[in-house]
Protein backbone atom coordinates (compact mmCIF):
# COMPACT_ATOMS: atom_id res chain seq x y z
CA UNK A 1 0.00 0.00 0.00
CA UNK A 2 1.31 3.57 -0.72
CA UNK A 3 1.57 6.40 1.46
CA UNK A 4 -0.44 9.48 0.13
CA UNK A 5 0.87 12.64 0.67
CA UNK A 6 -2.20 15.69 -0.20
CA UNK A 7 0.51 18.10 -0.08
CA UNK A 8 2.53 16.22 -3.08
CA UNK A 9 -0.98 16.50 -5.13
CA UNK A 10 -1.19 19.30 -7.60
CA UNK A 11 -4.49 20.01 -9.14
CA UNK A 12 -3.39 21.53 -12.37
CA UNK A 13 -1.25 17.96 -12.93
CA UNK A 14 -5.08 16.94 -13.66
CA UNK A 15 -5.11 18.77 -16.77
CA UNK A 16 -8.70 19.59 -17.66
CA UNK A 17 -10.33 18.60 -14.82
CA UNK A 18 -8.91 21.04 -12.64
CA UNK A 19 -10.26 24.18 -12.29
CA UNK A 20 -8.61 27.62 -11.03
CA UNK A 21 -11.04 28.84 -8.16
CA UNK A 22 -11.03 32.51 -9.31
CA UNK A 23 -11.64 31.45 -13.10
CA UNK A 24 -14.04 29.11 -12.53
CA UNK A 25 -15.97 31.40 -10.59
CA UNK A 26 -16.02 33.54 -13.76
CA UNK A 27 -17.28 30.69 -15.71
CA UNK A 28 -19.97 29.77 -13.52
CA UNK A 29 -21.29 34.25 -13.53
CA UNK A 30 -21.39 34.07 -17.19
CA UNK A 31 -23.07 30.30 -17.68
CA UNK A 32 -25.53 32.31 -15.51
CA UNK A 33 -25.67 35.11 -17.67
CA UNK A 34 -26.35 32.76 -20.58
CA UNK A 35 -29.38 30.99 -18.70
CA UNK A 36 -30.78 34.01 -17.81
CA UNK A 37 -30.05 34.97 -21.44
CA UNK A 38 -31.57 31.79 -22.89
CA UNK A 39 -34.62 31.93 -20.21
CA UNK A 40 -35.21 35.64 -21.95
CA UNK A 41 -35.81 34.20 -25.45
CA UNK A 42 -37.83 31.43 -24.40
CA UNK A 43 -40.21 34.18 -22.67
CA UNK A 44 -39.73 36.25 -25.72
CA UNK A 45 -40.59 33.03 -27.86
CA UNK A 46 -43.40 32.42 -25.89
CA UNK A 47 -44.75 35.95 -26.28
CA UNK A 48 -44.25 36.10 -29.88
CA UNK A 49 -46.40 32.80 -29.99
CA UNK A 50 -49.05 34.01 -28.04
CA UNK A 51 -48.85 37.29 -30.30
CA UNK A 52 -48.65 34.92 -33.78
CA UNK A 53 -51.64 32.97 -31.88
CA UNK A 54 -53.49 36.19 -31.33
CA UNK A 55 -53.40 37.13 -35.35
CA UNK A 56 -53.95 33.68 -36.46
CA UNK A 57 -55.89 30.80 -35.33
CA UNK A 58 -54.08 28.12 -37.32
CA UNK A 59 -50.81 28.23 -35.36
CA UNK A 60 -51.88 27.01 -32.36
CA UNK A 61 -52.49 23.18 -34.13
CA UNK A 62 -48.35 23.98 -34.93
CA UNK A 63 -47.50 23.83 -31.57
CA UNK A 64 -45.27 21.32 -30.91
CA UNK A 65 -44.38 20.48 -34.19
CA UNK A 66 -41.24 20.81 -36.02
CA UNK A 67 -42.53 22.38 -39.05
CA UNK A 68 -42.02 25.66 -41.03
CA UNK A 69 -43.58 28.98 -40.08
CA UNK A 70 -41.85 30.86 -42.02
CA UNK A 71 -43.25 32.61 -46.12
CA UNK A 72 -40.35 30.25 -48.27
CA UNK A 73 -40.90 26.99 -48.41
CA UNK A 74 -38.78 24.10 -46.89
CA UNK A 75 -37.61 20.89 -47.10
CA UNK A 76 -39.58 18.31 -44.68
CA UNK A 77 -38.32 14.84 -44.32
CA UNK A 78 -41.12 12.23 -44.03
CA UNK A 79 -39.43 8.38 -43.60
CA UNK A 80 -37.93 8.06 -47.27
CA UNK A 81 -40.07 10.73 -48.69
CA UNK A 82 -38.91 14.58 -49.23
CA UNK A 83 -41.43 17.57 -49.16
CA UNK A 84 -41.35 21.39 -49.42
CA UNK A 85 -43.94 23.02 -47.55
CA UNK A 86 -43.52 26.47 -46.04
CA UNK A 87 -45.29 27.93 -42.85
CA UNK A 88 -48.98 28.64 -44.58
CA UNK A 89 -48.94 25.01 -45.57
CA UNK A 90 -47.69 23.80 -42.14
CA UNK A 91 -50.88 26.01 -40.70
CA UNK A 92 -53.47 23.96 -43.53
CA UNK A 93 -51.96 20.55 -42.98
CA UNK A 94 -52.37 20.94 -38.86
CA UNK A 95 -55.48 22.10 -39.00
CA UNK A 96 -57.01 20.09 -41.74
CA UNK A 97 -55.43 16.87 -39.20
CA UNK A 98 -57.08 18.62 -36.13
CA UNK A 99 -60.87 18.74 -37.63
CA UNK A 100 -60.41 15.64 -39.70
CA UNK A 101 -62.29 17.79 -42.29
CA UNK A 102 -62.42 21.22 -43.26
CA UNK A 103 -63.84 23.20 -45.92
CA UNK A 104 -61.91 24.61 -48.71
CA UNK A 105 -63.32 27.75 -48.23
CA UNK A 106 -62.89 28.28 -44.92
CA UNK A 107 -59.19 27.81 -45.35
CA UNK A 108 -59.05 30.89 -47.05
CA UNK A 109 -57.52 33.12 -44.31
CA UNK A 110 -59.87 36.35 -44.23
CA UNK A 111 -56.94 38.91 -43.80
CA UNK A 112 -55.08 37.76 -46.83
CA UNK A 113 -56.65 39.67 -49.65
CA UNK A 114 -54.66 37.07 -52.32
CA UNK A 115 -57.27 34.27 -52.28
CA UNK A 116 -55.17 32.58 -55.24
CA UNK A 117 -52.44 32.12 -53.04
CA UNK A 118 -54.23 30.00 -50.77
CA UNK A 119 -55.36 28.01 -53.38
CA UNK A 120 -51.73 27.61 -54.80
CA UNK A 121 -50.97 26.22 -51.31
CA UNK A 122 -53.82 23.99 -51.56
CA UNK A 123 -52.71 22.69 -55.20
CA UNK A 124 -49.24 22.36 -54.15
CA UNK A 125 -50.62 20.71 -51.37
CA UNK A 126 -52.60 18.30 -53.54
CA UNK A 127 -49.69 17.85 -55.55
CA UNK A 128 -47.52 16.57 -52.67
CA UNK A 129 -49.62 13.62 -51.68
CA UNK A 130 -50.30 15.26 -48.29
CA UNK A 131 -54.54 16.28 -48.52
CA UNK A 132 -57.04 15.29 -51.28
CA UNK A 133 -60.35 17.15 -51.66
CA UNK A 134 -64.02 15.86 -50.90
CA UNK A 135 -67.12 16.88 -52.51
CA UNK A 136 -69.41 18.79 -49.84
CA UNK A 137 -72.46 20.09 -52.38
CA UNK A 138 -72.74 21.79 -55.52
CA UNK A 139 -70.32 24.98 -54.19
CA UNK A 140 -68.17 23.60 -51.97
CA UNK A 141 -65.58 20.91 -51.42
CA UNK A 142 -63.48 19.91 -48.05
CA UNK A 143 -59.63 19.15 -48.00
CA UNK A 144 -58.74 15.52 -45.89
CA UNK A 145 -55.12 14.68 -45.00
CA UNK A 146 -54.08 11.55 -46.69
CA UNK A 147 -51.85 8.86 -44.98
CA UNK A 148 -49.08 10.76 -45.86
CA UNK A 149 -49.98 13.66 -44.86
CA UNK A 150 -51.21 12.30 -41.13
CA UNK A 151 -47.48 10.86 -41.11
CA UNK A 152 -45.43 13.99 -41.87
CA UNK A 153 -47.52 15.87 -38.71
CA UNK A 154 -46.62 12.33 -36.67
CA UNK A 155 -43.25 12.38 -37.90
CA UNK A 156 -41.96 16.08 -36.72
CA UNK A 157 -44.21 16.24 -33.29
CA UNK A 158 -41.75 17.24 -30.34
CA UNK A 159 -41.62 14.97 -27.37
CA UNK A 160 -44.99 16.01 -25.60
CA UNK A 161 -47.70 14.57 -22.97
CA UNK A 162 -49.65 12.28 -25.15
CA UNK A 163 -52.99 12.92 -23.22
CA UNK A 164 -52.49 17.04 -23.73
CA UNK A 165 -50.99 16.61 -27.58
CA UNK A 166 -53.19 17.61 -30.76
CA UNK A 167 -54.39 14.31 -31.85
CA UNK A 168 -54.51 14.35 -36.00
CA UNK A 169 -56.81 12.62 -37.91
CA UNK A 170 -56.64 11.59 -41.86
CA UNK A 171 -59.18 9.95 -44.31
CA UNK A 172 -62.85 11.25 -44.60
CA UNK A 173 -66.39 9.26 -43.42
CA UNK A 174 -69.92 9.30 -45.16
CA UNK A 175 -71.16 12.14 -46.61
CA UNK A 176 -73.59 12.79 -44.14
CA UNK A 177 -71.53 12.94 -41.44
CA UNK A 178 -68.77 15.16 -43.37
CA UNK A 179 -70.89 18.06 -44.53
CA UNK A 180 -71.95 18.38 -40.43
CA UNK A 181 -68.34 17.82 -39.37
CA UNK A 182 -66.88 20.16 -41.93
CA UNK A 183 -68.67 22.93 -39.87
CA UNK A 184 -66.74 22.07 -36.80
CA UNK A 185 -63.94 24.64 -37.89
CA UNK A 186 -66.25 27.21 -38.71
CA UNK A 187 -67.54 27.09 -35.03
CA UNK A 188 -64.04 26.92 -33.82
CA UNK A 189 -63.19 30.20 -35.21
CA UNK A 190 -66.03 32.03 -33.81
CA UNK A 191 -65.12 30.32 -30.34
CA UNK A 192 -61.59 31.66 -30.88
CA UNK A 193 -62.45 34.82 -31.68
CA UNK A 194 -64.40 35.33 -28.39
CA UNK A 195 -61.40 33.59 -26.51
CA UNK A 196 -58.67 35.70 -27.36
CA UNK A 197 -60.83 38.33 -26.76
CA UNK A 198 -60.58 37.61 -22.88
CA UNK A 199 -56.72 36.85 -23.24
CA UNK A 200 -57.18 33.10 -23.28
CA UNK A 201 -54.59 30.81 -25.32
CA UNK A 202 -56.04 27.88 -26.87
CA UNK A 203 -53.76 24.76 -26.20
CA UNK A 204 -55.56 22.61 -28.65
CA UNK A 205 -59.36 20.67 -29.58
CA UNK A 206 -60.94 17.63 -29.08
CA UNK A 207 -63.52 15.89 -31.40
CA UNK A 208 -65.73 14.19 -29.78
CA UNK A 209 -64.41 10.65 -31.19
CA UNK A 210 -61.30 11.03 -29.06
CA UNK A 211 -63.92 11.90 -25.89
CA UNK A 212 -65.83 8.92 -27.23
CA UNK A 213 -62.85 6.44 -27.36
CA UNK A 214 -61.79 7.42 -23.76
CA UNK A 215 -65.13 6.79 -22.41
CA UNK A 216 -64.51 3.44 -24.22
CA UNK A 217 -61.56 2.63 -23.27
CA UNK A 218 -63.37 2.99 -19.57
CA UNK A 219 -66.19 0.89 -20.22
CA UNK A 220 -64.13 -1.69 -21.76
CA UNK A 221 -61.53 -1.60 -18.94
CA UNK A 222 -61.82 -4.94 -16.70
CA UNK A 223 -62.83 -6.55 -20.01
CA UNK A 224 -59.40 -6.53 -21.17
CA UNK A 225 -57.55 -10.04 -21.41
CA UNK A 226 -60.30 -12.02 -20.20
CA UNK A 227 -61.23 -14.44 -22.39
CA UNK A 228 -64.61 -15.12 -21.22
CA UNK A 229 -65.35 -11.61 -21.93
CA UNK A 230 -68.93 -11.12 -23.73
CA UNK A 231 -68.14 -7.78 -24.66
CA UNK A 232 -70.29 -6.29 -22.72
CA UNK A 233 -69.17 -3.21 -20.83
CA UNK A 234 -68.87 -4.13 -16.80
CA UNK A 235 -70.25 -0.63 -15.15
CA UNK A 236 -72.87 0.33 -13.13
CA UNK A 237 -74.80 3.44 -13.84
CA UNK A 238 -73.29 5.35 -10.76
CA UNK A 239 -69.50 4.58 -12.19
CA UNK A 240 -71.20 5.96 -15.58
CA UNK A 241 -72.36 9.10 -13.90
CA UNK A 242 -68.76 9.67 -11.96
CA UNK A 243 -66.48 9.27 -15.12
CA UNK A 244 -69.01 11.65 -16.76
CA UNK A 245 -68.55 14.51 -13.73
CA UNK A 246 -64.78 13.79 -13.70
CA UNK A 247 -64.40 14.78 -17.32
CA UNK A 248 -67.44 17.67 -17.35
CA UNK A 249 -69.93 16.03 -19.47
CA UNK A 250 -73.45 16.11 -19.13
CA UNK A 251 -75.21 12.94 -17.61
CA UNK A 252 -79.24 12.84 -18.01
CA UNK A 253 -81.28 9.87 -19.76
CA UNK A 254 -79.20 7.50 -18.23
CA UNK A 255 -76.07 8.32 -20.66
CA UNK A 256 -73.54 10.16 -20.98
CA UNK A 257 -73.04 13.32 -23.90
CA UNK A 258 -70.54 14.53 -25.79
CA UNK A 259 -70.32 17.59 -27.27
CA UNK A 260 -69.01 17.84 -31.64
CA UNK A 261 -65.78 19.43 -30.50
CA UNK A 262 -63.91 20.65 -26.81
CA UNK A 263 -61.84 23.39 -26.78
CA UNK A 264 -58.73 23.19 -23.88
CA UNK A 265 -57.65 26.90 -23.35
CA UNK A 266 -55.52 28.63 -20.61
CA UNK A 267 -57.78 31.77 -19.32
CA UNK A 268 -55.53 34.90 -17.68
CA UNK A 269 -55.27 33.55 -14.59
CA UNK A 270 -52.99 30.79 -15.93
CA UNK A 271 -56.26 28.04 -15.24
CA UNK A 272 -56.73 25.23 -17.87
CA UNK A 273 -60.75 25.21 -18.64
CA UNK A 274 -62.56 23.92 -21.88
CA UNK A 275 -65.82 25.12 -23.99
CA UNK A 276 -67.79 22.31 -25.76
CA UNK A 277 -69.73 23.25 -28.71
CA UNK A 278 -72.10 21.63 -30.50
CA UNK A 279 -73.12 22.28 -34.48
CA UNK A 280 -76.92 21.78 -35.20
CA UNK A 281 -78.69 22.26 -38.73
CA UNK A 282 -81.99 22.49 -39.41
CA UNK A 283 -82.32 18.60 -39.49
CA UNK A 284 -81.90 18.67 -35.87
CA UNK A 285 -86.03 17.84 -34.38
CA UNK A 286 -87.36 16.40 -31.71
CA UNK A 287 -85.25 14.15 -28.98
CA UNK A 288 -81.74 14.91 -30.34
CA UNK A 289 -82.54 18.84 -30.39
CA UNK A 290 -83.79 18.87 -26.81
CA UNK A 291 -80.79 16.79 -25.69
CA UNK A 292 -78.77 19.55 -27.53
CA UNK A 293 -80.50 22.57 -25.39
CA UNK A 294 -79.99 20.53 -21.80
CA UNK A 295 -76.27 19.53 -22.54
CA UNK A 296 -75.38 22.98 -21.82
CA UNK A 297 -73.10 23.21 -24.59
CA UNK A 298 -71.97 26.82 -26.63
CA UNK A 299 -74.48 25.97 -29.64
CA UNK A 300 -73.14 26.59 -33.29
CA UNK A 301 -76.43 27.35 -35.55
CA UNK A 302 -75.06 26.50 -39.16
CA UNK A 303 -76.30 27.64 -42.56
CA UNK A 304 -77.67 24.71 -44.55
CA UNK A 305 -75.42 22.27 -46.26
CA UNK A 306 -71.92 22.38 -45.89
CA UNK A 307 -71.34 26.12 -47.21
CA UNK A 308 -73.36 27.99 -44.79
CA UNK A 309 -72.13 30.94 -42.94
CA UNK A 310 -73.57 30.05 -39.46
CA UNK A 311 -74.67 32.60 -36.63
CA UNK A 312 -73.15 33.17 -32.99
CA UNK A 313 -72.77 30.79 -30.54
CA UNK A 314 -75.66 30.67 -27.67
CA UNK A 315 -76.75 27.96 -25.81
CA UNK A 316 -80.75 29.31 -26.31
CA UNK A 317 -80.57 28.85 -30.02
CA UNK A 318 -81.53 25.14 -29.57
CA UNK A 319 -85.07 26.42 -27.99
CA UNK A 320 -85.64 27.07 -31.54
CA UNK A 321 -85.60 23.39 -32.60
CA UNK A 322 -87.87 22.08 -29.81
Amino acid sequence: MFDFDPRDDDPRDHGDEWRDPITHSRDLDHERDLDHDHDRDLDRDRAGERDRDADDPRDVFLHGLDLPRGHERERVLERDRTYEINGDESRTLATVGAFRVVSERDLRDPRDASVDGRDIDLRHLRDEGLIHSVPLDERDRAVVLTERGRSLLEVHRRDRDPHQRQAFYSGVDKHRERTHDAQLYRAYLRAAERLRERDARILRVELDRELKREYQRFLQERNRDRPDSDGRPDRDEHEIEQWAQEHDLPYFDEQVHFPDVRIEYEDIHGDVRHEDLEVVTEHYRGGHSSAVARSGFSVYQSGRGGGGGGRSFDPRVAEEFL
